[in-house]
């Protein structure tokens, strides 16, 4: 048994969403407020009727002007409610655990719905009492001489008085949901209304629902330090103070042990040893500490008194000896560890305490148990963020008989590139953020789907996009916007020209891809699917239409130094662009956008060609485009094929400068020659072997950056991406 899905409607951000949850381990990612956080508040708050710590503003912000309408009696306006819609999974040996929630005789399907609805208690009786509250209000308005209003009392709208009064006028409901009556991605029919679980039934639905799931909760750890100072923080020694009252075999009244805890301070030690070994022994799963870090034991403060009933009667020290020679070993206390083993060792406690209560819960204990972990990566560096992910399952085995009809569930929220590394596309759910001026909300994206929806001979295209995430950039998923760009020099040298070009940008968390011409086309279904703003810069790439050739898979590619080394399937001799009928040799203009294989076409396409704006995704690409360039009084319009020829057009002088010699774009007789020899000696440099691209840019990141341009389809594409970012920002605030 383990749950399917959530939805969530109308609360905070999360306006209307379902969420597919795996069956053993889900991460949440996803930019900031996009609504991670909120999941798991409205799974604590919902599963648990926690109305006192709901209030007004957790309605999703559009559902404000609804409840505004319904206080003014607006004609069809409804007051909205949130809720929550909980899909467990059962088998049939589970069936009797559910039978409160079938919702027929009938009933054959693998899904049983339960729904936690925070709403009014009575429609009617609240607008009675509004409106009376409102009237006694304006009874009581103080005006000025002119009779302008000085003082307006509460509530002057109905979400003034619900803001004081939502606790009294609203409580939570439960229904039992017919799966029939839902679409396959859980949207229910129109006009569908779900039974209602009365409260004087034999049991109440939050009975129902306790007798099925446990719910707890990790939240990030931002409490632990290195501070002398007690009164913020929790030493991780009082935690296990407390998980050993709650948890671990005491010595009780066990006079014996006491009268050896008088006489010598081993027994107790032994004692404390022995309860502590199993959880140590887990710790020890995760393969930290090493081979060369002190070793975690436990030792007395000889105190007997305070052992047995407080937090202070044990303490966590560190050895600094060798395994198996406890008692003649130096020992430093806690404190004296860094805060990424103290934070490690925090949360694998709390898992093992929070999964110990519920497996010693006797009587009606629920057969399912979800842990909501939130961004356990604080104060873990890379490899520790591996070592948790991956062992965390181990961790919370269950193991034994109990283990056919028990099962938790782990749902965690990251921002670690090293957790998704870890775990790949199939656990992980997207958190999308969907602003307009009219909606505030959140689309969650099953990656899972994503990875299954590839058909047969589109694998090879999934299985790339899934290495190269897990080998490069999983920041994808946590950033505000993407630019994927042609290669190591676009991706050294952009920092440098977003501060020049779109300085506003640097407030944003943009992504960085480096994914080349020839595969940066397999990257459109990703980008489409996320639904993730997206700039691509990438180089025109030119070649001559009539030296098109197959290519010999023996052949040496070095051996012609004019061969473009980007192309997949297109091999030919590169070509300046002006080269009449030359084509594009670059797959993501081919294939992605603007779709176009003809240089003289794609000279000419509009920025709407260059566009993708549907549904799902908004993408722009830039690539080289004519330039007006002078030399020796001599104008013409010219196009770069590549970014260090766009870059050497543009900043001509400054590159024929004798100080400039060292990015290797000048000639030492360059006033001799041409406008036309100059460009063609330097498209020649660039193509060639000896030119080697990543000195360009790093010599070039020496240089005082006020003294160069950067390329026009380069600076032109920042300040469009700078655009739609602002227009994001701008459209409202979260409620996240």
């Amino acid at each position: 048994m383990h749950i399917h899905a959530v939805k969530i409607k109308n609360f905070r951000r999360l306006k209307d969403v379902v969420i597919e949850l795996d069956k053993d381990l889900s991460i949440f990612v996803g930019s900031n407020n996009s609504g991670k956080t909120s999941t798991g508040h409205a799974l604590q708050l919902f599963t648990t009727a926690s109305k006192e710590k709901l209030s007004i503003h957790d309605f999703n912000v559009d559902c404000w002007s609804e409840i505004t309408s319904f206080g003014d009696q607006v004609q069809h306006s409804k007051l909205p409610s949130m809720y929550i819609d909980l899909w467990f999974h059962v088998e049939e040996s589970d069936l009797h655990r559910v039978m409160d929630l079938l919702p027929n005789l009938n009933w054959n399907n693998s899904l049983i719905g339960l729904r936690v609805e925070f709403s009014a208690v009575d429609q009617n009786l609240l607008l009675t009492n509004f409106l009376s509250a409102k009237k006694q209000a304006e009874k009581n308005i103080r005006r000025g001489e002119n009779e302008e209003i000085l003082y307006h009392p509460r509530p002057k709208n109905l979400n003034e008085y619900l803001e004081d009064n939502l606790k009294k006028e609203f409580e939570f409901k439960y229904y039992i949901l017919n799966r029939s009556n839902f679409t396959e991605e859980l949207i229910e029919t129109e006009g569908y209304k779900p039974s209602l679980i009365p409260k004087d039934k034999s049991r109440s639905g939050k009975e129902i629902l306790n007798s099925i799931l446990k719910v707890d909760f990790l939240n990030a750890q931002r409490h632990l330090s290195d501070s002398n100072d007690g009164s913020r923080t929790e030493e991780l020694s009082k935690r296990l103070g407390r998980f050993y009252e709650r948890n671990l075999e005491k010595l009780g009244e066990d006079y014996d042990a006491m009268q050896a805890l008088s006489i010598s301070e081993l027994t107790l030690n032994q004692h404390l040893s022995r309860v502590f070994k199993p959880t140590l022994d887990k710790l020890g799963v995760l393969g930290y500490p090493g081979v060369n870090n002190p070793k975690l034991i436990i030792k007395s403060t000889l105190n007997p008194a305070t052992v047995l009933s407080s937090n202070d009667g044990a303490k966590v020290y560190y050895s600094l000896g060798e395994a198996g020679n406890e008692n003649n070993v130096i020992t430093l206390p806690d404190r004296y560890n860094g805060l990424g083993y103290k934070n490690l060792i925090y949360m694998v406690v709390e898992l093992i305490d929070i999964h110990t209560q519920w497996m010693d819960i006797e009587e009606n204990r629920p057969p399912l148990h979800l842990i909501f972990i939130e961004e356990p990566e604080a104060h873990l560096h890379a490899q520790l963020q591996q070592t948790f992910i991956r062992k965390v399952i181990d961790i919370l085995k269950i193991e034994g008989e109990e283990s056919a009809f028990l099962s938790s569930q782990l749902v965690i929220t990251t921002h670690s590139t090293h957790i998704l590394y870890e775990r790949g596309f199939l656990p992980l759910r997207y958190f999308r953020r969907h602003k307009t001026e009219s909606e505030h909300s959140t689309k969650v994206l099953n990656l899972n789907g994503f990875y299954k929806s590839f058909p047969d001979d589109q694998k090879p295209v999934r299985d790339f996009l899934q290495r190269y995430m897990k080998l490069t950039h999983c920041d994808l998923f946590f950033a505000d916007a993407a630019i994927l760009v042609e290669g190591n020099v676009e991706r050294l040298l952009l920092p440098l020209m977003i501060e020049k070009s779109a300085p506003e940008l640097k407030s944003t968390y943009i992504s960085i891809l480096e994914i080349g011409g020839a595969f940066g086309h397999k990257f459109k279904s990703l980008i489409e699917y996320l639904g993730i703003t997206t700039l691509i810069i990438t180089d025109i790439d030119s070649v001559d239409n009539s030296q098109i050739y197959e290519e010999d898979e023996d052949e040496d590619e070095d051996e012609d130094e004019d061969e473009d080394e980007d192309e997949a399937t297109i091999r030919g001799k590169t070509c300046l662009v002006e080269t009449k009928n030359s084509i594009t040799s670059n797959q993501m203009l081919r294939q992605w956008l603007p779709c176009l294989n003809n240089i003289s076409d794609l000279l000419q396409a509009t920025a709407e060609d260059k566009t993708q704006n549907n549904e799902t995704s908004l993408v722009k690409v830039a690539y080289q485009t004519s330039v007006n360039m002078t030399w020796n009084d001599v104008s013409a319009n010219k196009t770069g094929r590549t970014l260090e020829e766009s870059f050497a057009f543009e900043n001509i002088n400054w590159c024929q400068d004798i100080k400039q010699k060292d990015i290797k774009l000048r000639f030492p007789r360059s006033n001799d020659y041409s406008l036309d020899t100059l460009v063609e000696k330097l498209h020649k440099r660039i193509k060639g072997s000896s030119f080697k691209k990543t000195e360009f840019a790093l010599g070039l990141l020496m240089k005082n950056s006020d003294d160069w341009m950067v390329p026009l389809y380069i600076s032109e594409g920042l300040l469009w991406l700078q655009e739609q970012l602002i227009q994001e920002s701008n459209q409202g605030v979260d409620n996240d």
